[in-house]
């Protein structure tokens, strides 16, 4: 559905928006009025449209983010329907700007290639991706966005997880976006804005997965050199938390990990453990070879006895 069809056809339109609706309704247990839809989805408009608006201002993009990446739902119609329905919105509000800003990195996700190249994401390449719903339209970088490729850049050179989330890149991006304003919705800026959101999700993830093999990489060292128990309080497990748990959880975390990139309190955890197992592996290191001497000096003390 194109732009000019959402204008003209808004009653289908609604309906085509119901199913979702309706969904995230259940999902979130939301409290709204009466759904106007009937049975088979249709409504009166300006009911509809009411309704809608209503479901919209309880739901967080978090919220929209952690359904649409696990229901079997997030079709491309209907990720499109959804980007159509908030981009014809009179008025925005920074909570319309932010599911905008995720729904375009999904709906791009979603439409691309799976073997694309980073070097393939280029501007001309997203904004025919995006057309649409955003329409044909020349791409090119607003002077205003300049900042967006060294940002790019300075995560493309990150090595670990915790250099991108504490390097300042996700703030500054997201400094970005509240401030842009009206500017936000220009289709230029919002084809720039989802080629770095889309850029950075890519980083993110092979940073994490690379943490992550990392962590379980460590964890059968040590098993390997005979350490049943590690140091674990930065990441908030125990002093003596058993490795073989902390290799359950990493694989727990694979899982739980396929998800939009964020800075949230299980991530912090993945970010402290890589550190704690990396501490354990040069403790271990560095206790070994007086272990040794002490085996040495032990066996030369009972052999001097007799």
């Amino acid at each position: 559905m194109t732009a000019s069809q959402h204008s003209s056809e808004p009653g289908s339109f609604f309906q085509a928006l119901y199913p979702i609706y309706a969904a995230l309704v259940r999902e979130f247990v939301i409290e709204v009025s009466a759904c106007p839809f009937d049975a088979d989805g249709a409504a009166d408009e300006a009911q509809a449209e009411t309704w809608l608006q209503q479901v919209d201002a309880e739901i967080q993009v978090h919220q929209l983010r952690q359904f649409l990446q696990t229901t079997p739902l997030a079709s491309e119609a209907v990720l499109r329907n959804l980007l159509l329905h908030h981009l014809h919105k009179k008025v925005k509000s920074a909570s319309d700007r932010d599911k905008i800003d995720f729904l375009l990195v999904q709906y791009f996700s979603l439409c691309a290639p799976s073997g694309l190249e980073d070097s393939d994401v280029d501007l001309e390449y997203v904004a025919q991706v995006l057309e649409p719903v955003l329409g044909q339209q020349e791409s090119h970088l607003p002077d205003w966005l300049s900042q967006l490729e060294s940002l790019m850049q300075a995560a493309g050179r990150c090595r670990r997880l915790s250099e991108l989330l504490h390097g300042g890149t996700l703030e500054q991006g997201r400094k970005i976006k509240s401030q842009a304003g009206d500017r936000f919705f220009d289709p230029a800026a919002m084809v720039a804005f989802a080629r770095f959101s889309f850029m950075i999700r890519r980083i993110f993830f092979r940073l994490m997965h690379d943490d992550l093999n990392s962590i379980q990489d460590g964890l059968r060292e040590l098993e390997r050199r005979g350490v049943a128990t590690i140091d674990c309080r930065r990441a908030q497990f125990s002093a003596e938390e058993p490795v073989v748990r902390l290799r359950m959880i990493c694989q727990s975390w694979k899982v739980m990990f396929h998800a939009e990139y964020s800075s949230g309190q299980p991530l912090r955890m993945l970010v402290d453990l890589r550190a704690a197992v990396d501490d354990a592996l040069q403790n271990g290191a560095k206790k070994a070879p007086l272990n040794a001497k002490a085996a040495a000096a032990s066996k030369s003390g009972a052999g001097s006895k007799k």
